[in-house]
């Protein structure tokens, strides 16, 4: 009986190797296969129902908590409403036989408020064939194989219907392929795999600096000098004290979700008139890092579906057209002028459609865009399951986020006396800021060049990143050299604000606007 409770509850985290070691202990005489079916079978089934039941009482709320979103992206989500409404119940006993499609199938499920007696009722059926079958299959696949040999006959089990589930259809198996890719294609590694020799030099830096946060004084204008959580408003508000800076701000207001909530869309569209701004609109968090959140709006009734499902002081700006590139930008203390080091050119990938394939079959048959395949369809939603006309370009991203799928390549060929003269007298007229790196769009490259017809959509602190590292002409050798150089600068900065007065952030307050998104107060300004 112990076994059979400590079944039923395994199968409420990972279903098939559940079914697989209870076959296995079935074969090993731990417990009867009967019960060993029956456990599975019926914790199968509750922990469905139960999914269900989420779905149903708390709406799509649930499903934008941080802990569904890491089980189950938006698309897969979206996806699943879409095949349920378009098979109906029916897509409930296909996914039980899909790996990758039950959660958001029977979230989605209660989404819709599909019948409970004709989902439980097909449920039923699905597990009763399903469980039998793989408890089963494990089972004998034991008895007659592994024998004695418990262990690695599970391993073996488990691995190979993994394989099978990896490989029975070529979505699947390109979905691999882009797996394997991003293991040894180091743009596409987690921040914080990538970045820990990058963290060891920062730890060099404090013990030479005598200081391990002396860094966050690179810009006493910004608090914790922009290492996290900092608002985008205050910025542009501090960049609007620079009167080089004002012909290249756009217009933008800050808006509590909460407020506009129930707006219809004639509402909506007074309201933006009002705020003298226009559609298309990006919407994204005030205190947002790494393109989290941010999303182009472009009918009202986009903006007040976005807005339900967001939390939150965010910001609506006006949407620039034309190509976007990142300036980073540095001036040490007491300098005269300013310097650039480095430019990234940003290139918003597509697809091209051949007539047949649909977008999602595109972008996987992409040998870049496989890598990053989630994201893309998370961007891009119901418009994946659309066949492409032949010839017609379907753009996959229209936000200059590496995380989200831009492309980066270094740009300093729009380098020039003109743009560098124009970057440091904006933030000049900025004062306290030394350090960090804008987002900009301009109409043409030329324009970028002469340092004119600019419009800067954020401005970003000391945590900035040159992301000029990753142009695929670099190596991870020549990302580490650029990226330690610029944390060398950032100190160099901070220790020299320090001795004119800043005062650094404490760890503590770098820790609460880690994990909180608060802000210390502004560095006192050095004279």
């Amino acid at each position: 009986m112990a076994l059979f409770v400590l079944l039923f509850f395994a199968t409420f985290v990972t279903e098939d190797a559940t079914c697989i070691v209870a076959g296995s202990l079935a074969a090993a005489g731990a417990i009867g296969l009967e019960l060993a079916v029956l456990a599975c079978f019926s914790g199968i089934f509750v922990s469905d129902i139960g999914l269900y039941l989420i779905g149903r009482g708390s709406g799509r709320a649930a499903a934008r908590s941080r802990v569904f979103r890491r089980l189950v992206s938006p698309y897969a989500l979206e996806r699943a409403a879409g095949w349920l409404e378009k098979r109906g119940p029916a897509a409930i006993f296909i996914s039980r036989f899909v790996s990758g499609l039950r959660l958001p199938t029977y979230l989605a499920a209660g989404f819709l408020k599909v019948s409970f007696a004709r989902f439980a009722a097909y449920l039923f059926i699905a597990a009763a064939i399903w469980t039998p079958f793989l408890v089963g299959a494990a089972y004998y696949a034991q008895v007659e194989i592994f024998g004695s040999r418990l262990l690695i006959g599970t391993l073996l089990l488990f691995a190979s219907i993994q394989a099978a589930f990896a490989l029975i259809s070529r979505k699947r198996r390109r979905r691999l392929v882009g797996f394997f890719k991003r293991i040894y294609r180091w743009e596409f590694w987690p921040v914080q795999i990538f970045y820990l020799p990058v963290l060891f030099y920062v730890v060099f830096l404090a013990f030479r600096y005598r200081s391990l946060t002396v860094f966050t004084s690179a810009n006493p204008a910004i608090p914790g000098g922009g290492f996290a959580g900092e608002s985008k408003d205050e910025i542009y508000s501090g960049l609007k004290r620079s009167v080089a800076a004002r012909p290249h701000l756009l217009r933008h207001i800050v808006v509590d979700p909460s407020e506009l909530s129930g707006m219809n869309e004639a509402e909506m569209s007074e309201f933006v008139r009002l705020e003298a701004l226009g559609f298309p609109l990006v919407l994204k968090p005030d205190t947002g890092e790494r393109g989290k959140g941010v999303r182009i709006v472009r009918t009202p009734a986009e903006l007040s579906a976005a807005l339900e499902n967001i939390d939150g002081r965010q910001i609506l700006q006006e949407f620039a057209r034309g190509e976007e590139f990142s300036v980073f930008y540095y001036r040490y203390p007491g300098e005269s002028k300013g310097r650039i080091f480095s430019i990234t050119d940003k290139i918003f990938p597509s697809v091209t459609g051949n007539g047949i394939s649909t977008v999602e079959e595109l972008i996987l048959a992409d040998p870049r865009a496989v890598c990053i395949h989630s994201a893309y369809l998370d961007n891009i939603g119901s418009e994946a399951d659309r066949i492409a006309s032949p010839g017609e370009e379907v753009r996959l991203i229209e936000i200059g986020t590496h995380s989200r799928g831009a492309i980066f390549n270094d740009g300093d060929r729009v380098r020039s006396d003109k743009l560098e003269a124009a970057i440091d007298r904006i933030c000049r007229g900025f004062e306290g800021f030394y350090f960090g790196r804008f987002d900009l769009r301009v109409s043409s490259e030329d324009d970028l060049r002469e340092g004119r017809g600019f419009k800067i959509v954020e401005l970003n602190g000391v945590t900035s990143e040159s992301t000029n590292i990753y142009d695929r002409r670099y190596s991870i050798i020549d990302a580490y050299r650029i990226l330690l150089r610029q944390w060398k600068i950032a100190f160099e900065i901070g220790h020299l604000n320090r001795a004119r007065g800043a005062s650094p952030a404490s760890v503590s307050e770098l820790v609460s606007m880690y994990i909180y998104g608060s802000r210390a107060e502004p560095s006192e300004e050095p004279a």
